[in-house]
């Protein structure tokens, strides 16, 4: 695996660079060809936390994670963490496409008997969408403390869900 390293208002260390590549060896055993895989590392600082993002472009999806933490190798071990996890997750997904070329990912060191989470709709809601501005539906958002809030623009008569980023701004997606 080719692994790229980059630090945004950071130098990356020999040592922080040698954690990295150790810990991303752990993912190798998932993949058929690693050495045709190019992960992207990116490092950044802002005040105390440190943030890992990575990110794996296979043929036919992307494998990303990012995580935040004061300590580099808390971070790069939560956002490993997670990659894995992803993998494993939609395991039997990969598997029944496995006969596509597209899949790189090799399940045979993995034992069959391992939990697989259902992934199932558990939970169905029907919702009266009301023609609102922005503004109301983010206030409608916030007062309900939901991550995300569908509306009908007044301006525009289109639905719309509006939803809070993780830099604490708000996001529009708007349908056509």
């Amino acid at each position: 695996m080719e692994i790229i390293i980059h630090g945004d208002k950071i130098k990356i260390t020999d040592a922080m660079r040698d954690y990295v590549e150790e810990k991303l060896e752990k993912l190798e055993k998932y993949l058929e060809s690693s050495e045709n895989v190019r992960a992207n590392v990116i490092v950044k600082v802002k005040n105390y936390d440190q943030t890992i993002e990575i990110t794996i472009p296979l043929k036919s999806f992307i494998l990303r994670s990012e995580e935040t933490q004061e300590d580099f190798y808390a971070a790069v071990d939560k956002t490993i963490d997670k990659l894995e996890r992803q993998i494993r997750k939609n395991k039997t997904k990969l598997m029944s496409k496995q006969n596509k070329p597209s899949y790189d990912f090799n399940f045979s060191f993995m034992e069959d008997d391992e939990e697989e989470e259902d992934q199932r709709v558990l939970k169905r809601k029907s919702v009266e969408v009301k023609p609102m501005d922005e503004e109301e539906a983010i206030l409608q958002m916030e007062l309900l403390g939901h991550q995300f809030y569908m509306f009908k623009d007044a301006d525009t008569d289109k639905y719309a869900v509006v939803y809070k980023r993780k830099d604490g701004h708000y996001g529009i997606i708007e349908s056509e």
